[in-house]
């Protein structure tokens, strides 16, 4: 009887031996079912460590701001607390107190900031940091096939260069900002809401996102439960700032918070087919920013609220509002956010080279969200291309701007025809693999 156990036991395939069996029949879908998303994501997570080291080890350094951050967070250690006092070789001091605080502590791993291939490493664990996060928006939110995260990841030449051969500040705002985003899917608002103003307090092009989350805010909260969430975020930057703000307020808001910064035209990555007074010129800045705010207001009224209640609605409490409030499921989260600093970008008055990192990691969604269906992969995948070599000029010509904007004004239609409607809510809530930590 024994021996028997033992027969029909050494015949019965392990359970892992028959995922492997069933992974190989399946092998030709393993690119493009999101079934596999996991799989994927953590083969190319940790090809994505050894393309760091080597990055680092066999690409040289190219100096640009890191000096001068060092240069700006010495003089706050020196006991310098006037913002208009802080500069470095490229200009003034120009990021808020967060900026600071993360510097100063990079200023003293990294021996007053000599050891730069140690800054390196740190910002390569960053980006990997980084890539867990969008990596698992993605996972849950199931919109993307698998192959598509190659292009995410290994292929960008410019991101790897952001991170680890530039050591911009960027980087480190963006992989705040998607841990806030991971958060808000979790339904944990108001730690969301910290770590989003942690992220404003490195760089204020999270900023960006601030229409779309007080959109969700007033969807989920109503204006009274928004109201804390939008003062915890207030707080934590006059915390931060508070040593700055003491010393010299105007100072540190108008350098901190220079929402007229003037950008220089020899480094614009959209705009280079202007003429450069036009560039400069205030009344073109102010029709982008217009421009900006109706895109939005468009969105708001027609894309991201349901057709059948008014927009006062949303300032209501939930559970007094004339149409019952469906919470709002994961991807929809994701695609109001990501969709609101889209538009900022494409009516952006300049983009910089290191800005590549604001959008980058979100332009795969935007462009597999919904009805963009009725674009081709090839063509989508085309469309990255053409992102990826304009920011990939240097310098930027006519014909790479151009081919920026184009690329930009066809997912901005696409998200406006593609955006699910808001009836499908709670059928794709019930799929929603996060628990609602509602808070």
């Amino acid at each position: 009887m024994a021996g028997g156990v033992r027969k029909k036991s050494a015949g019965s395939p392990s359970p892992l031996w028959g995922k492997v069996q069933t992974l190989w029949q399946d092998k030709h879908l393993v690119l493009f079912e999101t079934d596999y998303t996991l799989l994927v994501v953590s083969v190319l997570w940790f090809l994505e460590i050894g393309i760091n080291v080597w990055v680092i080890q066999k690409v040289a350094y190219t100096e640009i701001d890191w000096k001068a951050y060092m240069d700006e967070v010495e003089g706050v250690i020196n006991g310098t607390y006037d913002y208009t006092q802080l500069k470095g070789d490229t200009g003034p001091l120009v990021y808020p107190a967060g900026f600071v605080y993360i510097f100063t502590a990079l200023y003293y791993i990294t021996s007053h900031g000599v050891n730069v291939r140690l800054g390196q490493y740190i910002f390569a664990a960053f980006y990997l940091i980084t890539l867990l996060l969008v990596f698992r928006i993605y996972y849950y939110t199931k919109k993307v096939p698998p192959y598509v995260f190659f292009f995410v990841c290994c292929a960008s030449y410019r991101i790897h260069s952001i991170f680890v051969l530039r050591l911009f500040n960027d980087p480190v705002a963006m992989m705040l900002l998607f841990a806030a985003v991971n958060l808000f899917m979790d339904g944990r608002w108001t730690l969301g809401c910290s770590i989003y103003s942690l992220a404003v307090s490195v760089k204020m092009n999270v900023l960006l996102f601030a229409p779309g989350l007080l959109f969700l805010l007033l969807s989920e909260f109503g204006l009274i439960g928004t109201i804390p969430k939008l003062s915890l975020c207030a707080a934590i930057q006059i915390l931060l700032g508070l040593p700055f703000l003491l010393e010299n307020p105007v100072g540190y808001l108008s350098r901190a918070f220079d929402l007229g910064r003037q950008f220089m035209f020899k480094w614009t990555v959209n705009w280079r087919f202007l003429p450069e007074w036009l560039f400069l010129n205030r009344y073109f800045h102010l029709l982008l920013l217009a421009a900006h705010l109706f895109a939005l207001l468009l969105f708001v009224l027609r894309r991201w609220k349901r057709p059948a209640e008014g927009v006062f609605e949303l300032l209501k409490e939930p559970s007094k509002r004339i149409t019952p409030a469906q919470k709002l499921p994961v991807d929809q989260i994701v695609l109001i956010l990501f969709t609101s600093n889209f538009i900022g970008m494409c009516f952006s008055r300049s983009l910089h080279y290191q800005f590549y990192v604001w959008y980058f990691h979100t332009l795969p969604y935007l462009l597999w969200t919904g009805g963009v269906k009725k674009l081709a992969h090839l063509l989508r995948v085309l469309i990255l291309g053409l992102i990826e070599l304009s920011w990939n000029t240097y310098p930027s010509t006519n014909g790479s701007s151009a081919a920026l904007h184009v690329c930009h004004l066809i997912i901005l239609l696409c998200l406006w025809l593609a955006t699910p409607p808001p009836s499908d809510c709670a059928e794709r809530q019930e799929d929603t693999p996060i628990k609602d930590k509602r808070k």
